[in-house]
């Protein structure tokens, strides 16, 4: 993993593991959120205030539909073949039956469940893929579905349809389709192979990581990177190689990972967006995580991998990870 010039991908990231089919065709079907909320076999995940129901063994809480659904906001996630459900019922198990998931938005000032209720950036990390894709895409909808309440061309209201996939406006007819906010994320490193990290004007001391920035109209995820990098540190970088990518619900991005090589080392930071920025050497950023004068990206995002992917070490190995 070490080593400026031959970056190796970062592989499997913890959000981009999600296994169920979206089965995207059948969300045309004529009020499927209700007819499978009338099934006893649909398989409900709930969402209250960002999270959801953890079970002791770590897996999330799935049950099926019950009466208070048809009132909440609900959408379709997709399906699965139902001998990979660990929740459904055996007796219904045949070879060619396929189970159906549905999210439900719950009312955050109801309690609900006896579990331990978690957040995707607290439970992610340990999560199988399923959960972790079905918590992903769940939150992602429900983030979109709370901001998209109204037409931004007429300001009417708008009302979910296609299974809760898009949102048609009341007044003129129009559909709303739930959006994407592509980041790029890099890694810079020098000809001595020092990583470049920086600590945001709005972050506490000792806060570190890569740098990222959203991608603009008209811009290459590659030439985002460019302009990103010289913008907040103020240095030319070449060579911008892909890693990995995954979607990031906080609330609505796409996170898309890269290397870059730096072309010049001088910082001169951009004092609105950072508020320091720095080169490590691998010692050096090995010494920081052990003497803990340093804190490190949590483990479901690209920033931690980038990092790992340089280092050639788990930084989870030498420190705890804070944030």
């Amino acid at each position: 993993m070490s080593g400026s010039r031959s970056p190796l991908p970062l592989g499997e990231l913890p959000l981009s593991r999600g296994s169920l089919d979206r089965a995207a065709h059948r969300r045309l079907e004529p009020d499927l959120v209700p007819k499978l909320l009338a099934d006893p076999a649909t398989r409900v995940v709930v969402l209250v205030a960002e999270s959801m129901e953890i079970f002791p063994d770590g897996s999330l809480a799935i049950r099926p539909p019950v009466l208070d659904d048809r009132h909440r906001l609900a959408f379709f996630l997709g399906e699965e073949e139902s001998g990979s459900d660990s929740d459904a019922d055996p007796s219904t198990d045949t070879e060619s039956e396929r189970v159906s998931y549905l999210a439900v938005v719950g009312d955050p000032t109801v309690a609900a469940g006896h579990g331990h209720w978690q957040t995707l950036r607290n439970a992610g990390p340990d999560l199988t893929g399923r959960d972790a894709g079905i918590f992903a895409t769940t939150q992602a909808l429900a983030n979109w579905h709370a901001t998209h309440q109204f037409c931004p061309r007429c300001g009417a209201a708008t009302e979910p349809e296609q299974a809760g996939w898009i949102r048609r406006c009341t007044r003129d007819g129009s559909e709303h389709y739930p959006r994407t906010d592509p980041a790029v994320i890099v890694a810079v490193v020098d000809d001595q192979d020092r990583l470049l990290l920086g600590r945001n004007a709005q972050w506490p001391e000792g806060r570190f990581s890569v740098l990222a920035g959203f991608v603009e109209p008209g811009e290459s995820f590659e030439a985002a990177v460019v302009r990103e990098v010289q913008e907040e540190v103020g240095i030319v970088v070449t060579d911008v190689t892909f890693l990995g990518n995954q979607p990031w619900p906080f609330p609505s991005s796409a996170m898309v990972g890269f290397r870059a090589r730096a072309a010049t080392t001088t910082l001169h930071p951009d004092r609105v967006e950072m508020a320091e920025a720095r080169w490590f050497t691998r010692d050096d950023y090995r010494n920081a995580l052990i003497s803990n004068n340093i804190r490190t990206p949590s483990g479901i995002s690209i920033a931690q991998r980038l990092i790992e992917n340089w280092l050639g070490h788990r930084v989870a190995d030498l420190a705890k990870v804070s944030w």
